[in-house]
């Protein structure tokens, strides 16, 4: 992604039965303001995959190369400040200090936790025409994505806007990287078509994962192939996508 790209008013549509409207997050990490370069987040990606794919058992805590390179960015560059106020926001919910993160999900109906920014892959739609992906997560108990996270659970949701339905088989996979702060457990899962949503397109991905409570930084990234009836399939990449949310 370049320094002029623009977030996109992401749409997902869940081919399941009525379940009541989502509740806003309160308090939660914000998406990258609408017209703003997102370079200055994205450069966060590579400290979460280290992060999660490091030891356990490391003195600082696997969060500590996060919050290192987000505290380096708020005083080395001369940020907007949207971006300045989100990466705070960033660091105050991976410390802890802003009050242990973001409140619990009201019971009465499910939340729905956008990434950060949205994602592109180039010639996801033809040869010539990219597509614009965006992920979301769910803190169960919740009746989204199929078949519905249940306590200490998260739904991952990924549509690639623009696209035809996906493979039965994706190889290489799209996939989830999580990481629990407040537990240290962590894991890496594939986003799959089981769940059917949206069969005729755009492609969606999804993935119930056991994270258990707490504060959870997840990154989704990968490839994508997907099927015309009149075409081959088509194969394509996106960059990572951030999340930071609440499981109760």
């Amino acid at each position: 992604m370049t320094a002029s790209a623009t977030l996109v008013a992401p749409t997902t549509a869940f081919a399941a039965p009525a379940a009541p409207a989502p509740a806003a997050v309160p308090n939660t990490v914000p998406m990258v303001p609408e017209g703003v370069p997102i370079d200055a987040i994205a450069a966060l990606a590579p400290a979460i995959v280290g992060s999660i794919a490091g030891p356990a058992d490391q003195i600082a805590g696997p969060q500590s190369a996060i919050l290192d390179q987000a505290r380096v960015l708020l005083a080395t560059l001369n940020l907007p400040p949207q971006i300045k106020a989100t990466l705070e926001k960033i660091i105050t919910f991976l410390d802890g200090s802003g009050g242990g993160g973001p409140e619990l999900p009201p019971k009465d109906g499910p939340v729905i936790a956008q990434f950060l920014y949205p994602t592109i892959g180039k010639g996801c739609i033809g040869p010539t025409a990219d597509s614009v992906g965006t992920a979301l997560a769910v803190p169960g108990p919740a009746q989204l994505p199929p078949p519905g996270p249940k306590a200490g659970q998260a739904g991952f949701v990924f549509t690639a806007l623009g696209t035809k339905s996906p493979t039965e088989v994706q190889n290489p996979p799209m996939t989830v990287q999580w990481l629990n702060l407040d537990t240290r457990a962590t894991g890496i899962v594939p986003l799959t078509d089981a769940a059917k949503i949206n069969p005729d397109g755009p492609a969606t991905l999804s993935a119930i994962v056991d994270t258990g409570p707490g504060r959870i930084v997840a990154l989704v990234a990968g490839s994508l192939t997907t099927k015309a009836a009149d075409a081959e399939p088509r194969t394509c990449s996106f960059l990572p996508t951030l999340g930071f949310f609440t499981v109760g």
